[in-house]
């Protein structure tokens, strides 16, 4: 027999997955959601500390938890963290700081994070690996705001997004991605020991806030071999959208 906690956890999942509690918003109380299911709030807290460790919801000390991501992992209709992929996927995620320094903000940098050309921001080259093995190069650039966050973060932090909701309460909420492929140039398959010249998924994105805030804009790489995309889609909510090359 299933136990009650488990049972509790896995109607919470399908709540969020219903936007019955949107990402950024705020699960009610222990003392509500005791007396919602009939439980103890030991029960209660079983039930959210999984879904914790799955990614899907934040716990910081002294506020409500928050919820961070759905539960379809591999969909773009929805925003999701490398770690919280993998965590979904029984995966261990890893990562490894190799490049971090600040720089002017390019006319590239200032369009997508709305700011002013030659503010200084944080350029951050990390890969990330699952259970050990690289699959993902990240070439980040965070906005002036998040940058001294994030220029304090351990080299190894396997996930950047929750250690920012952890340190400083920042949701993740929305994000921009176009999908394409390119070739690896000589530090791509340096350090994801692929071949040069081997095909890599490319996702250029931009991360918001709740309140559209740009946090990042990033040029991510996977390796071909190790990651596949999938966006769930409809005739009446199409999150897909084809475009030129460009």
């Amino acid at each position: 027999m299933t136990a009650r906690h488990e049972q509790i956890a896995d109607e919470l999942r399908r709540a969020i997955d219903r936007e019955e509690y949107t990402v950024g918003s705020r699960l009610p109380a222990e003392t509500e959601l005791a007396a919602h299911y009939g439980v103890s709030r030991g029960t209660i807290r079983q039930a959210v500390a999984a879904l914790t460790a799955e990614g899907l919801i934040g716990s910081r000390q002294g506020a409500r938890r928050v919820v961070l991501a759905g539960r379809r992992s591999q969909s773009f209709a929805e925003l999701r963290s490398f770690a919280q992929w993998a965590r979904a996927m029984g995966r261990e995620a890893t990562g490894r700081v190799i490049a971090q320094d600040y720089r002017p903000a390019t006319a590239h940098d200032a369009v997508r994070l709305q700011l002013l050309e030659r503010t200084p921001v944080l350029h951050v080259l990390r890969v990330r690996g699952l259970d050990g093995e690289p699959v993902l190069l990240e070439r980040t650039v965070y906005a002036d705001w998040i940058s001294p966050a994030v220029e304090t973060i351990e080299p190894d932090c396997p996930s950047v997004t929750q250690r920012l909701y952890d340190d400083t309460g920042l949701v993740f909420a929305y994000g921009e991605h176009v999908i394409d492929a390119v070739a690896a140039g000589a530090q791509d398959a340096e350090l994801l020991g692929i071949r040069r010249t081997s095909l890599l998924l490319r996702v250029r994105r931009v991360t918001t806030t709740r309140e559209g805030r740009p946090v990042e804009w990033s040029d991510d790489r996977y390796r071909s071999d190790a990651v596949s995309f999938s966006v769930h889609n409809s005739t009446g909510n199409n999150a897909l959208a084809r475009n030129t090359a460009g």
